[in-house]
């Protein structure tokens, strides 16, 4: 049995695959695969460990129907078609839970970033300017006993919302589409309407899933609900953002200041507004970028490769239902 892993992996995943007699080969060069090389080294494989592979859609799975397992290196599967996969009774897995806190750390960093302008400071010193300054120059706004409106509270979204109710006392209002109990409970959170949310807040942080429901949900006119000393901070997808919207909302002062982990498109052209904004600050999607986390990661993603070449079932299933027959008990169909 052979993988194919189009990225490099930690050196967790080699010995994984090696103490379980699975042969690999890994594309290490610049710039990444296209899709179509990629449905090429596929052929060539049983299974296919995805880091960021774009394309893999309909079609890939219609190219690459003889794959034992799909195993995606990140959490998120907004760029697999899931469906198709199932149709042809491929089996695709995640790396759910692992990378929790770091990217709940990853928020709290652009929080404090953009509360205290620290990238403007920084450029400050790198320019010269870092001269004798008035007591009302520059200055950030404080976090502590401010209120913190979650967009999506799942697991990240509680990891940061224990952060800033125990070190800031910081009140914790969300927007889900069910109730979440659980930090209800531990963190006094409570539920409401999304217009709510903005109006009170003093800062947004989205830790939802990039669905055709929430695709666009930040624009002009959610921006405009917000606060004007309110932040917008972004962890989760490019996509959930108008960023055209975001930079004018920027500019003209309708939110105060913006954090952002996530751009469409990855990368982002160097040219990009937001770069050169003193308001604004852009991370290049680190959200699980440590060590511990990236290993874990490629633990979970080995862990599924392995199972499904044994022909079992995945640890980490994103489409479980693959192994209920729901939508083709084939992938020869």
């Amino acid at each position: 049995m052979k993988v194919f892993i189009n990225k490099i992996i930690p050196a967790i995943g080699y010995r994984m695959l090696e103490e379980a007699g699975v042969e690999y080969t890994v594309w290490k060069e610049k710039p990444i695969l296209d899709r179509g090389q990629a449905i090429q080294f596929c052929k060539g494989h049983d299974a296919f460990l995805s880091a960021g592979q774009a394309g893999l859609d309909a079609d890939f799975f219609d190219q690459c129907r003889h794959l034992k397992v799909v195993a995606l290196h990140s959490v998120g599967f907004d760029g697999v078609d899931v469906a198709a996969a199932t149709r042809r009774g491929i089996p695709v897995g995640n790396t759910p839970n692992v990378l929790n806190k770091a990217t709940a750390e990853t928020a709290l960093l652009l929080m404090l970033t953009v509360a205290r302008r620290a990238l403007f400071h920084h450029k400050k010193i790198k320019k010269g300017q870092w001269g004798i300054s008035q007591p009302t120059e520059g200055l950030g706004i404080d976090l502590a006993g401010k209120t913190l409106g979650i967009v999506g509270l799942g697991r990240i979204g509680a990891e940061l919302a224990r952060i800033c109710t125990q070190s800031w006392d910081m009140n914790i209002l969300y927007h889900n589409r069910g109730v979440n109990p659980e930090a209800e409970r531990e963190f006094g959170a409570k539920r409401v309407s999304l217009d709510e949310l903005l109006a009170q807040s003093d800062v947004v942080s989205v830790h939802t899933a990039l669905t055709e429901d929430t695709r666009g949900m930040f624009g002009m006119e959610q921006f405009k609900k917000m606060k004007s000393s309110a932040l917008f901070i972004n962890t989760s997808r490019g996509g959930v953002h108008n960023e055209d919207e975001l930079t004018q909302a920027l500019r003209d002062g309708i939110i105060w200041g913006a954090g952002i982990d996530v751009t469409n498109p990855e990368p982002m052209h160097p040219d990009n507004p937001l770069l050169d904004m003193d308001n604004a600050v852009v991370f290049p999607h680190i959200g699980s970028a440590t060590k511990e986390t990236r290993d874990a990661m490629t633990r979970c993603a080995v862990e599924n490769i392995i199972a499904g070449l044994q022909g079992k079932e995945l640890p980490y299933p994103v489409n479980p239902e693959v192994y209920k027959g729901l939508l083709g008990k084939s992938n020869k169909i």
